[in-house]
């Protein structure tokens, strides 16, 4: 079944500019983005089982730094600009990450989503206070990607640009956690001691995949600052870190694809009540998400997904006698 959806995914998805107005398409596209960024969290949330509060951090730096290359170096090719995002998300990551994760004694779950927390909160008053990051206005007027002499804008051909690495990403993704790396997350998600006891290195375990995350992160703030042509210290907030944990969760975390769902039915759905209901459309997505979790709390995923097809269940199902029953 997961193929299926997956395929059913893809097709839409490539389908939809050819029938989308222009402002659609280039609504599409930052949720394209989006989706890049929710990849990131569900990696480290549902595979690995660290609650990232500050996601955003490795979003927003990259998108600054990006900016900044981009107004001060007026370097725009998208062989370099979009390479630095990656790196610059990945360098945070390997920062924050290595504070949080290698430590003497294993951190526990409050102090990671604690210490993701202060940090996200951080790096918005950073960014908020810095004049030369534009305080708080941010870095506007960013020059467009381009690609030799061709400027790379908003439109069809950024979205088959982010439905490109989109696709890209999320197989390698798919690869990683489906490989032995992949099952060791899984068994680190579900009993941390065990893996510990089978030789693991657990905290180096929980930095590679953190830092793997945040260079994805980085590698969709980087490609959100030159689709909105501007950034702001939200990006780096802690509201744009709930933002992408409620992406996962409303979707299903745990699967890929259903970080994809989910942020594409929640931004679907804010911008329909948003032009319906302008003045109530908030507390009607709120309390259709808290619908969402108290009776679906796998996500809307697991509407068509056996709980079998979802990370983590490897090998064949246990059969009769397996227990050493008859």
């Amino acid at each position: 079944m997961l193929p299926i959806i997956e395929i059913t995914v893809l097709v839409i998805g490539a389908l939809l500019p050819l029938v989308l107005k222009d402002y659609l398409t280039v609504y599409a596209t930052r949720v394209l983005i989006l989706c890049l960024f929710a990849l990131s969290f569900d990696l480290v949330w549902g595979y690995a089982g660290i609650m990232s509060f500050g996601q955003a951090v490795f979003f927003g730096t990259a998108g600054y730094g990006v900016a900044l290359i981009a107004r001060d170096l007026g370097i725009t090719s998208i062989l370099l600009v979009l390479p630095a995002g990656l790196l610059i998300g990945l360098a945070f990551a390997l920062l924050l990450g290595g504070f949080l994760l290698l430590g003497r004694h294993p951190s526990s779950v409050i102090f990671v989503s604690l210490g993701t927390l202060t940090g996200s909160y951080a790096a918005d008053r950073v960014a908020r206070g810095w004049y030369y990051l534009g305080g708080q206005n941010g870095i506007p007027s960013i020059p467009p990607m381009s690609l030799g002499s061709y400027d790379i804008t908003e439109g069809p051909v950024y979205y088959y640009l982010a439905l490109g690495i989109l696709v890209l990403v999320y197989l390698l993704c798919r690869f990683l956690v489906r490989s032995q790396f992949g099952l060791a997350l899984a068994g680190l998600r579900e009993n941390e001691q065990r893996i510990a006891f089978f030789g693991y290195q657990v905290q180096r375990l929980k930095a590679i995949i953190f830092s793997f995350a945040g260079a994805i992160a980085g590698l969709a703030g980087s490609l959100y600052a030159f689709h909105e042509g501007f950034v702001w210290p939200n990006m780096l907030g802690v509201v744009m870190s709930t933002q992408v944990v409620l992406y996962v969760l409303f979707g299903g975390s745990g699967t890929l694809i259903g970080a994809v769902i989910g942020t594409v039915a929640i931004e679907a759905v804010s911008f329909w009540l948003s032009n319906s209901y302008q003045d109530i459309w908030p507390i009607i997505l709120g309390v259709l998400l808290l619908l969402v979790i108290l009776f679906r709390p796998a996500g809307l995923v697991s509407l068509i997904l056996s709980e079998r097809e979802r990370v983590g269940n490897f090998g064949r199902p246990p059969g009769k006698g397996d227990d050493g029953s008859s």
